[in-house]
C-alpha cells in the first residue's frame, strides 16, 4: 500500500467545551496519511486515476469550517469517515491537533487510524 499525504492543513473552526471557545474560531491542524495504490496513476499520468489530495483538502476544509464540535475526538472521527467513505480510501491515519490549547505546549490532540469496513 502506498501513502498519499497532506501535512499541516490548518482550518479555523468552532471547537471546544468552554464558553469562550464556542464564540470564536480556533485553528485545528491536520496531518493525513491515506492508503492508495498509486501504480495506475503513475502509469497513466492522469489525475482521474489518482487520489486527488486537493479535492480531499477542499472537502475537509469546507466540512471543518462549518462544524461546531465540542471535542477533537468527534471531529477526528468525522474527518476520517469522510476520507474513507467519500474518497474510497481503504486506510487513513489522521493527526488532529489544537495548537495552543494547553499552556506550555505547542499542540495537543489525537491520532487515529481507520479503515474501510468492506
Amino acid at each position: 500500500m502506498d501513502i498519499v499525504y497532506i501535512r499541516e492543513l490548518e482550518v479555523r473552526t468552532i471547537i471546544g467545551i468552554f464558553d469562550w471557545e464556542r464564540e470564536q474560531r480556533q485553528v485545528v491542524s491536520l496531518d493525513l496519511e491515506m492508503g492508495s495504490d498509486i501504480a495506475t496513476a503513475a502509469a497513466t499520468d492522469t489525475i482521474e486515476n489518482a487520489l486527488d489530495y486537493k479535492a480531499v483538502a477542499k472537502r475537509l476544509i469546507d466540512f471543518i469550517e462549518k462544524s461546531e464540535f465540542f471535542l477533537v475526538e468527534t471531529l477526528a472521527e468525522r474527518v476520517a469517515d469522510i476520507v474513507v467513505n467519500e474518497f474510497n480510501v481503504p486506510w487513513v491515519k489522521l493527526r488532529l491537533g489544537k495548537p495552543g490549547a494547553v499552556t506550555g505546549s505547542k499542540d495537543v490532540g489525537v491520532i487515529i487510524e481507520r479503515g474501510s469496513r468492506r
